[in-house]
């Protein structure tokens, strides 16, 4: 691990940011230019103190997760983030299988999308990061680790994760989850990942295990659901979804469905995040 080139490489590219290029508003009189190492670190999911050890050619060596937290906090394309695998003495994760990198464009573009839920996942389904009205929305999976971070795995393995849909849609969400790994299985065919994932679901769920054998497939680019909110009720959403290129990421949009009452019940969702934030700031 080059400690020395590593931390040169963290400390330019966060002086090349601005608190608008990661979503978050400009604050005071800034003394040095771009983000403050604690906003880097509250991005990233680190301590303060850690993030700074790095800067100071001190730290530990950083793990991938670490390293993938830090590329996508600091925007990093898939060269810079290559590197950065590499001055931790880490290989870099291949680029032809899942893509778990977020890039610039797309963190740009959900940073922009602050009054509106969106989150990146991968076409298995692994979500990769989410923005504040997507987590206010359905709940927060940054702490979620294995396959428990797949919206598919969780869907046929833990009951946990149909509480905010009503039963009633629950065969036609868990076919369209399906029907998309389906399509993803056969265009990546051969692809270990997608193995893995289809024959862990395969053995863990009957009801998943049923719907594979009916051959469905269908890619989602868009679909319609109802979420049921603890705070706010129910909720008719349009998801829209986003492609990367090479379709290896999505962008999942979530808006008001026309002609119902979910805009004024996110609009409410959001200022009671924003309470919820506020008093968090006066206990801290």
């Amino acid at each position: 691990m080059d400690r020395a080139e590593l931390a040169d490489f963290l400390r330019r590219r966060r002086e090349q940011l601005t608190p608008a290029d990661v979503g978050l508003p400009p604050g005071v009189r800034r003394r040095t230019p771009g983000l403050r190492r604690d906003e880097v670190a509250l991005l990233a999911g680190m301590s303060t103190d850690y993030y700074t050890r790095l800067e100071q050619s001190r730290g530990p060596r950083p793990s991938t997760q670490v390293l993938a937290s830090l590329a996508r906090t600091l925007r990093f394309d898939n060269d810079e983030r290559d590197h950065l695998y590499h001055l931790c003495d880490h290989a870099p994760p291949g680029r032809e299988t899942t893509d778990k990198h977020v890039g610039p464009g797309l963190m740009h573009l959900l940073a922009k999308l602050d009054d509106t839920a969106a989150t990146v996942v991968t076409d298995l389904g692994e979500v990769l990061v989410q923005n504040r009205m997507h987590t206010l929305l359905v709940g927060d999976h940054g702490d979620r680790r294995g396959w428990d971070r797949y919206y598919p795995y969780r869907w046929f393995t833990d009951a946990s994760a149909r509480v905010y849909f009503p039963e009633e849609d629950w065969d036609r969400l868990g076919r369209n989850h399906v029907a998309d790994l389906r399509a993803t299985a056969a265009r990546r065919a051969g692809d270990p990942d997608v193995a893995e994932l289809v024959a862990e679901l395969r053995s863990a769920s009957a009801e998943f295990d049923r719907l594979w054998d009916e051959h469905q497939v269908a890619v989602r680019l868009s679909d319609t659901k109802r979420i049921r909110h603890p705070q706010v009720g129910l909720i008719d959403i349009v998801c829209e979804t986003l492609l990367t290129p090479n379709a290896a990421q999505r962008l999942l949009v979530y808006l008001p469905r026309p002609g119902t009452d979910a805009a004024e019940k996110l609009d409410l969702l959001r200022v009671i995040g924003t309470q919820r934030l506020t008093t968090a700031d006066r206990l801290d």
